[in-house]
């Protein structure tokens, strides 16, 4: 059975009138990609930052690895590897150079730093960037490189705070193909925000907040069970014989889409109406729809 690497208890947080954080209380299993879901505004930041010992709580309990953060004087940061929504790499410096000065500060050098970065480089493609300047990169090349900063240290959990904003889908791709690799490998445990949904639909286990407080949790099959219904889509078939259900209906190029309430109603119709479902496709419902439903707002990217 897994373990609990994270746990948050009924963590506080507020500035002047505005409730942060809300009486928040999660769990991360060890190994686990977990999707932390909300509008800017939310407290995803929030949780993250005293998460990392970068802002100080009102309330509550935090502990990482078992290990209570407050009482911990910051010795439990080396369990974690941050990528922030802003990069923080030195656009003076060389690649190379950025990551030589972060492994320094944990103790890594020569053959054990050169073994880490041919690893980093290899996955993450920028063994061509190592003698660039920072400050030429692209933003894709630059995300590249704050992940290899972020696992330098070989971290139980990887911070992954808005990581793919911005990026091209051929970037999105290779980042998320080397962090699941390197979670199989090292069994890294991801806490991930995003506003990419279909990055949330692979997690293990997603938290919507809203307001600072947790308005639904759980796997993405049970939050599409809870939350959203059933999508049976109709090829092959005309308008007249789709009106004969009785259900509203959308038009959609050259089929028409049927929502229902579970798969239970959808095997319901196609057994009364199999002169109408003849080719079809039945599909749960996407993440967009659990968010608009549990919070009545769409999730759009930008600053936290």
């Amino acid at each position: 059975m897994m373990n609990d690497i994270i746990v948050i208890e009924n963590l506080h947080k507020s500035f002047g009138e505005i409730k942060a954080v809300n009486d928040l209380s999660i769990k991360v299993k060890e190994g686990e990609l977990f999707a932390f879901l909300g509008v800017n505004g939310a407290g995803k930041s929030t949780t993250i930052s005293i998460l990392c010992g970068q802002m100080t709580k009102d309330s509550g309990k935090v502990y990482v690895n078992g290990v209570d953060a407050e009482s911990a004087n910051g010795d439990y940061k080396s369990d974690i590897g941050v990528v922030f929504q802003n990069s923080v790499l030195d656009k003076s410096l060389s690649v190379l150079d950025n990551l030589k000065s972060r492994a320094a500060l944990y103790g890594i050098y020569e053959k054990e730093f050169d073994k880490k970065l041919k690893e980093l480089s290899s996955l993450l493609d920028f063994e061509d960037l190592l003698k660039r300047t920072v400050g030429k990169l692209s933003g894709g090349q630059k995300r590249r490189i704050d992940i290899a900063r972020a696992l330098l240290h070989d971290p139980k959990i990887l911070i992954l705070d808005e990581p793919t904003t911005g990026l091209d889908p051929q970037t999105r791709k290779l980042l998320w193909n080397a962090v699941q690799e390197l979670q199989k490998k090292r069994k890294m445990t991801v806490f991930l925000t995003t506003h990419y949904m279909e990055e949330a639909a692979e997690a293990d286990y997603v938290v919507i907040i809203d307001s600072g407080k947790i308005a639904a949790e759980g796997s993405p099959l049970e939050l599409k069970n809870t939350y959203t219904g059933d999508y049976i889509t109709v090829y092959g078939t005309g308008e007249e014989e789709i009106k004969l259900l009785g259900i509203p209906y959308e038009a959609i190029r050259d089929a028409y889409r049927i929502n229902v309430a579970n798969t239970a109603k959808a095997t319901e119709l196609i057994i009364k109406y199999p002169q109408i479902f003849r080719d079809y496709e039945i599909t749960k419902g996407k993440m967009d729809d659990i968010f608009l439903s549990v919070t009545g707002k769409k999730l759009t990217g930008g600053e936290i």
